[in-house]
């Protein structure tokens, strides 16, 4: 038996995180969808991440909900990193206006709970070699 925690990120906090950790880490990995603490005792869900952010937006203004403001406790450098990724893609959105299908099948294998451990990998150049060293 464990207790779950239902969290709210949308696919486009997804994209966000996922081109947070390539630029910052190297890494290709961004949050899960669906995975069980270490402890084994809290189980993390994130129903959402098919979701985009403005479709969210549209439907608690429509059904009179709160719209809470950025907050990302986990960003690098306050919000303003998360805000700028955000613009980012927005900006590629205008040219690329499937931009947000593409992204999300590219994550899908890293948001994939039976998909552990390729979050973690370095990015390989051509010949093999690491780009995080």
């Amino acid at each position: 038996w464990y207790q779950r925690r239902v969290r709210g990120q949308h696919l486009d906090d997804l994209a966000e995180s996922f081109f947070m950790s390539v630029f910052h880490n190297g890494l290709l990995r961004t949050m899960k969808a669906n995975y069980t603490v270490t402890e084994g005792d809290l189980r993390v869900i994130r129903p959402l991440i098919y979701v985009r952010e403005k479709d969210l937006r549209l439907f608690a203004e429509a059904a009179h909900l709160p719209v809470i403001a950025e907050n990302c406790p986990a960003c690098f450098e306050e919000p303003k990193e998360r805000h700028r990724v955000k613009q980012l893609l927005a900006q590629q959105e205008l040219l690329f206006p499937k931009l947000a299908h593409s992204l999300q099948r590219a994550m899908k294998p890293l948001y994939s709970k039976h998909q552990v451990g390729m979050e973690s990998r370095p990015l390989k150049t051509v010949n093999g070699s690491n780009l995080s060293n």
